[in-house]
């Protein structure tokens, strides 16, 4: 009798599991990666969407509210790096926009590649600098070059490593022209988009382009504001910047969309049974990246733009292959642009850093203590880079002297940390450690990392713009939508890493060879 219940119950189980195929393989898979998008922000303004954007994707998606990035300081590049390859800075390289060149001693950017030149642009460029394999490399090699990757952002980085390093085009805005541009290291620059920049590309509408306030002023109530009259911008009025202007406004998403359509209309993307990638990136921060407290008003108008535009290409997609063929998966780079400082009558305790006096004064006490020389060689982005070769010449040991730095520079005001190189690449484990190790790469990072306090002003040694420092947490979304994933509601936070394998397994491929994170439930 009991064998027998047995024997039922298990043919029950596996009757079950049968009944349950797997969903289809999207024909396309859409990664929307909206620059600064917050969760906080998102949920606060939702009062003035519409049905179609946000609360579609809330109602109909599989929403996680807190996608947290497993490594700290993260920026643009850094945050889409990680989405599309799976791992944190210290294996895929891309530490930032930005690095020090230790060959030149000069900022470089992530994508800068002297062996490329650009399509309607003069900057040269390649993902050379990317260490790891992206989703998109995965899925041209397990399709054997038949599946499609473009990529579509309003920031050089963004879109390079949205379509990795085997993708069939990589486009973004020229900030100084208005025409989409690319580099020659992918495919020839496709005929469809010569013809678009020729006839409908921003620089021929920036004229006309006034941005106000898309609902009644009244209606904008969520955040404090200073004025008592809806803001008026005509981007044309600023002849130089005019450009980059618009890409820090939310115009430029539907900048996104206008390509998007060409590309859906003049290629063959999404279009058979075997899968593509679309990689979007959308602009959610700061207009002309002020401060919020400068431009409430501005950021409540971007979302419901931002609602507005995620309604459109939905609509688009929907259209040209059907929404039951694609997968989207929408989330955000996880990080603000830094606030201006708090006016002193709120009596917020904080102070002025400056990492060049930190140089010369470091520098100062490394010669009072092993001799004369230029110890230091550079400084950048809050941290100290030595000179390898003068210490090799004098036979001293680069990890004291990396050590002796930290403990330096940690008695300024200002300072809240210091982390050698030594320290990150060998020294005892702990949480905050294995974040700031994450995000360090022992060929592009400093030999000295400074954590400044919060509430500190970082002071820029050539600009005034200066910022403040804040380590309050920005809460940032990840919503998956499409045939078969089930709508829901996760509070539970999530690292990022876990997108590529997630996606990676909807697509029926392998995970980008340095992704070790599991893939979330679909």
């Amino acid at each position: 009798m009991k064998k027998g219940l047995i024997t039922s119950i298990l043919a029950l189980t596996f009757t079950g599991l049968q009944a349950q195929p797997l969903p289809a393989t999207p024909k396309l898979v859409v990664t929307l990666t909206i620059d600064q998008l917050r969760t906080d922000y998102m949920e606060a303004f939702s009062s003035l969407y519409g049905e179609k954007g946000f609360k579609r994707l809330m109602r109909e998606g599989k929403v996680f509210r807190q996608a947290e990035f497993p490594f700290s300081g993260t920026d643009r590049a850094s945050a889409i790096a990680a989405i599309y390859t799976g791992t944190t800075p210290s294996l895929n390289g891309i530490v930032g926009e930005n690095w020090l060149d230790i060959n030149t001693l000069r900022p470089v950017s992530c994508v800068d590649d002297s062996n490329f030149m650009g399509n309607y642009t003069d900057e040269n460029s390649s993902p050379s600098q990317l260490l790891t394999s992206t989703l998109a490399d995965e899925l041209k090699i397990s399709t054997r070059n038949k599946g499609l990757v473009y990529a579509i952002a309003p920031f050089r980085d963004a879109a390079i490593l949205g379509a990795g390093h085997s993708g069939d085009g990589a486009f973004w805005l020229n900030r100084n022209t208005g025409k989409w541009c690319s580099t020659t290291y992918y495919t020839d620059f496709p005929w469809w988009l010569s013809q678009y920049n020729d006839r409908k590309s921003p620089d021929y509408r920036i004229k006309d382009m006034v941005w106000t306030p898309a609902l009644p002023f009244t209606n904008y109530t969520y955040l404090p504001e200073w004025r008592n009259e809806p803001f008026k911008y005509k981007l044309d009025n600023d002849r130089i910047n005019k450009f980059r202007r618009l890409i820090a406004s939310p115009f430029i998403n539907e900048e996104i969309n206008l390509l998007t359509e060409e590309l859906l209309a003049k290629s063959t993307i999404g279009q058979d049974d075997v899968p593509d990638l679309l990689s979007l990136t959308y602009y959610a921060g700061n207009y002309n990246h002020r401060s919020v407290q400068e431009c409430a008003m501005e950021m409540q108008d971007t979302y419901v733009r931002l609602d507005r535009s995620i309604a459109s290409l939905l609509d688009i997609i929907d259209r040209k292959i059907g929404l039951h063929n694609v997968l989207f998966c929408i989330t955000s780079t996880g990080y603000a642009d830094a606030e201006t400082t708090d006016p002193d009558i709120y009596r917020v305790p904080g102070g002025e850093f400056y990492l060049n006096r930190c140089a010369t004064l470091l520098n100062m006490y490394l010669m009072a203590t092993y001799g004369e020389g230029q110890y230091v060689e550079a400084y950048h982005n809050q941290q100290i880079y030595l000179n390898h070769k003068l210490i090799e010449n004098k036979q001293l040991s680069l990890a004291e002297i990396q050590n002796k730095s930290a403990e330096f520079l940690v008695q300024f005001s200002g300072v809240n940390e210091v982390y050698s190189a030594h320290r990150l690449l060998l020294g005892p484990w702990s949480p905050q450690i294995e974040l700031i190790r994450n995000s360090f790469h022992r060929k592009r990072s400093g030999d000295v990392l400074i954590n400044v306090l919060p509430g500190w002003t970082i002071m820029q040694e050539n600009s005034t713009d200066n910022r403040v420092v804040r380590t309050a947490n920005i809460p940032a979304p990840l919503i998956l939508l499409g045939g078969g994933i089930k709508a829901e509601t996760i509070r539970i936070p999530i690292s990022v890493d876990r997108i590529a394998p997630t996606l990676a397994s909807v697509m029926r491929i392998r995970a980008p060879n340095a992704s070790t994170a599991t893939p979330l439930e679909w």
